[in-house]
This record gives structure tokens, C-alpha cells and sequence, in this order.
């Protein structure tokens, strides 16, 4: 077997030490012109970025679309290959338990969106019948569809992007051929030693990096927000900017702290409180809740999520209204697009030990069926008590007011003010384990391997909550044109990512021959070969 790559790196001094200084300065720089810009005309830089959202959503959103579906559909090829069988990062026995990676994954992937839109989301498509469906909305017909279209968004496509195919190329170049651990390893098997050197490769990283940064300074803004609001709501406690920033101060805090403790420690201690947490919510939520309803929506839900699957999956803005695409489909999937080679980095450097096939189930499968399982439990939830009368949310989602819907929510369920409460800090802890490992990810990169310093990472994390505050200090708006920056980002992450779908499945057929899984099949170019030319061969 070859040998897998070091992680000791060589201390660097000065600037260095923070990781690359074109990735470093072109990070910087976005989050400082984005905050220049916001500060001299907030409603010229909002309208600039709705422009470039809008047109990216009509333009490109069925490519976005595409590029998920042929990930899941090949990586699935891939977990039931004999390719699968090959074990990732050259170790005989997992790095991390199996509840440990398993709790590591649900959280870092899932992050606020788990319960942010899990609660509202349903209810919205209950409320305002999805394109791809003809039921009438607020029906008993209705519920099924709503929690489909649910599952499309945060299902096995949204999923697969995040680690699969790219978490299999990233690891077999870093792990046997010695290959950075950055997203810029994603293009070596096309550009050879031209990405991995000078500028392009910066500019390949930065890309990813402020991609992220986009991607998590929202769900940090908006849980400030959330939180600020609930408390305001439950305790009567003040609901101002001040109390947001305490909100972020304990929020970075918490994930700072966690980050640099790393993965061993913080990280998967963090996760793993945050999936008890989740499992007693759902077990109150589950046993005292409309345990029948749930149980049949589930069912139905699932499987409608099933049957229409490629229709949800397909639908464009040629057939749907181009608003919903835009706020829906297509914003999801470029958000999930946006953290994907980040994310494939931190899968890959959890899943050392684990066989590919593993790694693509549980990424690409387990994780999808219990956020399902998670979106059914808060969103039904929320359609029982509206079909029931004892909620009405159509107009507070109607105008997108999510944090009034999930905690409406909250309330109806078993348990009240006290469900409310548990529920607003599992939203902390969900954005928390979201926080810590993506300040890990940006370190990562930075450095270019497995083990960051810690001020590295705490400075990314620290960065992130201070541009969240600085919006927060803006007005919401600001934090939502962020948001809407996450789908124009998407746009060179995904060029990032397409080569994956070729390059995944011959990296995991080199992993196989190396580990004598498979047979040799003649001369085979495998990702980071030190040759730097673009040979290829037949896997």
C-alpha cells in the first residue's frame, strides 16, 4: 500500500502562518469590500447582489440541479461497487466511533437549517402547493406533497454534494499521493502542478473559502435574530442589537472554543451533546405529540418523495414560476453547492478508516433519512396544528417569516414554553457545530493539512462572527443579500466540484487496486501523481 500523507507540517512564521496569502487576502478582501460597500450604499449593494441572484438562479439553476443528481446517482454506483470496499486515509480501523462520526456528520452538515427550516418549511408547502404537485393547498392531500418537496431540498441530492464523490478524490490524493488537503486538489488530475502552485490555486481556494463564509455568516446572523426574538417572546426580554451581540458573543464563544480544540475534543463533543439533545425532542415530540398523524405522514410523505422524485428533482423554471425556483430549489441547492468541497474536505478527514462505501451511506443515505425523519417530526408537527386550527401560519410564511413560524411551532408542541426554550438551544448548538467545523475546514485549507494551528482557526471563526454582527448592526437585509451571495458563489464551486463526477469513481477504483480489492487493470493515472501531466487511462 502506498504511503499516506504526513500531517506534520513545518511551522510557518509571520503572515504565513494563517495559511496561503493569496487565499488569505482575496477571503479578507471579500469580507471587507462586502461590508465596505454595505456601509456606502446598503441598498445599491443589496440590489447588485439580487440582480446577480436572480439572473444566476434562471440561467444556471438547471445545471446546479443536474450536477446534484448525476453526484448522488453515480456515488451511489460507486458505494455498490467492489470500489467500495477500498478503506479511506490508508488505516485499518476507524479514527472515530461510529456514533461519533455518525453524530459529527448529522451536525456539521445539518446545521441551523434543521430546525430553522424544518419547522416552517413543511408548512410553507402545505400552505402554497409546490409547482411539481396539483393538490389543493391546506388539504389533507396536500400533506404529503408538502413534506416531499421538503425532502427534495434537504434529501439524498442535497446531501451527496456535500461528501461523497469529492470526499473520495480529496482523500485518495491526500492521504496516499501526498496531495494538500484543499479544495485546489479537486482540479489537479485536470491541471496537474498549475492549480497546485502560485495564483490559480489561490484563487481556487479563496473561491471555496468565501463560498463558505457566505454560507455561515447567515445562519450565524439569523440565529442572533431567532434567539433574540424567542427569548424576547418567551421571557420578555429585551429584543434590540444588544442583546444579539451577547447572543454572538456566547455563539463564537462556544465554536471558537471548539475549533481549536478539534476534532477529538470539541468538535465531537459538541455533536455528540447536540444529538441527545435531538433525539429527546424527538422522543417528546414523537410520544406526546400526534404520534398517528406523524406516523402516517411519514409514510406518505416518503413515499411520495419517492415516486415523484425525478420530477421534484428535474422541475425548471421552463414549467415552475421562476420566484419559487429562485427561493427554493435552486437557492438550496446552490447553498448546499457553496459548502460542498469544504465539507468534502472535513468528511474526509473524519472518515479515515472507514471503507468508501461507508462513507458514501452515510453521507449520502443515513443522513438524509433521518433529516426526513427530523423535517416530519417539526414541520408535521406544524401542519397537524394547522390543519387543526390551532396555529395559523400562512401569513407570517407567506412573507417568509420563518423564526415567527418555528417558534409558533415550538409553543403547540408538548411541553410549551419549556419545548420552545429546548428547541432555541438546539438551533444554538445546530449553528455552533456548523461554526467550529467550518473555522476547522477554512483552517485546514489555509494550512493545507490535517492539523491547523489554533489560532488559525480561532481567527476564522472570530471573523465570521464579527461580519455577522457588523450586518446584524446593518439591518436583516443585509445578512439576507449575504444569503442571496451564497447562489452566485456557486457558480465557480461547481465548476470545482464537476470533475468529481468523473474523477470520484477512478480514484476510488485506484484506492480498490492499491488495497488488492480489485485486480490491476493495465496503467491506471492516479489523482496526485507527481508527474503533473493529464494522462488518463480506462478504471
Amino acid at each position: 500500500m502506498t504511503n499516506s500523507a504526513s500531517s506534520i507540517a513545518i511551522p510557518e512564521t509571520g503572515i504565513k502562518r494563517f495559511g496561503d496569502p493569496i487565499v488569505l487576502g482575496l477571503s479578507v478582501g471579500f469580507i471587507l469590500l462586502f461590508l465596505g460597500l454595505s456601509l456606502y450604499d446598503i441598498q445599491w449593494t443589496a440590489g447588485l447582489i439580487s440582480d446577480g441572484f436572480a439572473w444566476t438562479a434562471k440561467s444556471l439553476g438547471s445545471y446546479f440541479q443536474l450536477l446534484l443528481l448525476l453526484t448522488f446517482l453515480i456515488g451511489m454506483g460507486v458505494a455498490i461497487s467492489p470500489a467500495g470496499s477500498a478503506k479511506v486515509g490508508n488505516r485499518d480501523t476507524p479514527e472515530l466511533s461510529t456514533f461519533k462520526w455518525l453524530s459529527i456528520i448529522m451536525c456539521t452538515l445539518l446545521a441551523g437549517g434543521g430546525v430553522f427550516f424544518a419547522a416552517g418549511e413543511p408548512v410553507y408547502h402545505f400552505v402554497v402547493t409546490p409547482p411539481v404537485f396539483n393538490t389543493e393547498a391546506g388539504t389533507a392531500e396536500a400533506v404529503a406533497p408538502a413534506l416531499a418537496q421538503s425532502f427534495m431540498h434537504w434529501g439524498f441530492l442535497a446531501w451527496a454534494i456535500l461528501g461523497t464523490l469529492s470526499a473520495i478524490v480529496l482523500a485518495h490524493a491526500h492521504y496516499v499521493k501526498g496531495q494538500p488537503l484543499q479544495p485546489r486538489t479537486l482540479l489537479y488530475p485536470v491541471f496537474g502542478d498549475r492549480v497546485m502552485k502560485g495564483w490559480f490555486g489561490g484563487c481556487v481556494d479563496a473561491a471555496c473559502v468565501i463560498a463558505v463564509v457566505a454560507g455561515t455568516v447567515g445562519p450565524i446572523g439569523f440565529l442572533a435574530t431567532q434567539v433574540s426574538f424567542g427569548l424576547h417572546e418567551l421571557f420578555g426580554f429585551s429584543e434590540g442589537y444588544g442583546s444579539q451581540l451577547v447572543i454572538l458573543a456566547v455563539l463564537a464563544g462556544v465554536y471558537v472554543t471548539s475549533a481549536m480544540t478539534g476534532i477529538h475534543r470539541g468538535i465531537q463533543l459538541l455533536s455528540r451533546f447536540n444529538v441527545f439533545l435531538a433525539l429527546a425532542i424527538a422522543a417528546v415530540i414523537f410520544i406526546f405529540g400526534p404520534t398517528l398523524f406523524l406516523t402516517n405522514a411519514y409514510t406518505q410523505g416518503f413515499g411520495e418523495y419517492i415516486t415523484s422524485f425525478f420530477a421534484m428533482a428535474t422541475v425548471t423554471a421552463g414549467t415552475a414560476e421562476g420566484w419559487w425556483m429562485q427561493w427554493w430549489t435552486v437557492f438550496f441547492f446552490a447553498w448546499f453547492l457553496g459548502y460542498g468541497p469544504l465539507m468534502a474536505i472535513f468528511v474526509a478527514r473524519i472518515s479515515r478508516g472507514r471503507t468508501i462505501r461507508q462513507m458514501i451511506l452515510a453521507v449520502g443515505v443515513m443522513a438524509p433519512v433521518a433529516t426526513t425523519i427530523w423535517f416530519t417530526l417539526l414541520g408535521g408537527s406544524g401542519i397537524f396544528y394547522q390543519i387543526t386550527g390551532v396555529i395559523d401560519l400562512t401569513e407570517a410564511l407567506n412573507n417568509f417569516q420563518f423564526d415567527v413560524a418555528t417558534l409558533t411551532i415550538a409553543e403547540a408542541l408538548p411541553g410549551g414554553a419549556m419545548m420552545a426554550l429546548a428547541i432555541l438551544l438546539l438551533t444554538t448548538i445546530f449553528v455552533a457545530t456548523t461554526g467550529d467545523s467550518m473555522s476547522y475546514a477554512i483552517a485546514v485549507v489555509s494550512a493545507g493539512h490535517d492539523e491547523p494551528e489554533p489560532i488559525v482557526r480561532a481567527f476564522w471563526g472570530v471573523a465570521m462572527a464579527l461580519m455577522a454582527a457588523v450586518l446584524l448592526y446593518m439591518g436583516a437585509g443585509q445578512i439576507s443579500a449575504l444569503q442571496q451571495f451564497i447562489v452566485i458563489t456557486a457558480i465557480p464551486v461547481s465548476l470545482i466540484l464537476l470533475p468529481s463526477l468523473y474523477i470520484g469513481p477512478k480514484s476510488a477504483y485506484a484506492m480498490a487496486r492499491e488495497q488488492g480489492i480489485v485486480p490491476p487493470k493495465g496503467e491506471v493515472a492516479l489523482v496526485g501523481a507527481t508527474t503533473g501531466s493529464s494522462e488518463s487511462s480506462g478504471v
